[in-house]
């Protein structure tokens, strides 16, 4: 039987499931960041317990494989976004297909199904949220940025940029760093 667990995201996360798994009598089979394969079923005492124990340590169990495909979509573009060497020099849906495998129209339309948005929608929320960290705690100019999450050009990446933001990447900075230097003089004026 499979088991799907929303929030599963490192081997850490594997490992404490594990935990509750051995601890609620329920022996695994197999388990991968996301999913558990259970020997035989569970009673629904074991669940009740296991959801209530799993519950607590942030992680929810799921039996839905479309919510659960969704969830392993959600995490593998997150890690993309994070570390785009783990794209190898694909383009992100090539690299998702192959992560999940599945082809990238099924994955689309589960994931525009389920959350009522489009997967490129996500990912490019995904990528300026990444942007706007790379602008304000990196010392990266626009087109290390742009390589780094693979736009296609600087001109692309300002433009997506400002149409989620409303602000060009340079005015983003800028009202930031503006920001952070008023708070700074602030705090050392009102310390006088």
């Amino acid at each position: 039987m499979n088991l799907f667990i929303k929030h599963m995201v490192s081997n850490r996360c594997k490992l404490v499931v594990e935990q509750e798994f051995q601890k609620s009598g329920i022996p695994i089979k197999h388990i991968e960041l996301g999913r558990v394969v259970i020997a035989g079923s569970m009673t629904p005492i074991q669940r009740h317990t296991l959801e209530k124990n799993l519950k607590a340590l942030g992680l929810v169990l799921m039996e839905d494989k479309k919510r659960a495909l969704v969830e392993k979509i959600k995490m593998w573009i997150e890690r993309m976004v994070l570390d785009p060497d783990l794209l190898n020099g694909k383009r992100f849906s090539a690299c998702l297909s192959e992560k999940l495998c599945h082809n990238y129209t099924y994955l689309s339309t589960t994931f525009s199904e389920v959350m009522e948005m489009t997967l490129e929608s996500y990912l490019i929320q995904k990528k300026i949220e990444r942007v706007k960290l790379l602008l304000l705690n990196e010392n990266l100019n626009l087109t290390q940025i742009s390589y780094q999450l693979q736009y296609s050009s600087v001109a692309h990446l300002s433009n997506q940029f400002k149409k989620v933001t409303g602000l060009s990447p340079t005015r983003f900075k800028k009202l930031n760093s503006d920001r952070v230097w008023n708070q700074g003089s602030g705090a050392s004026v009102s310390g006088f």
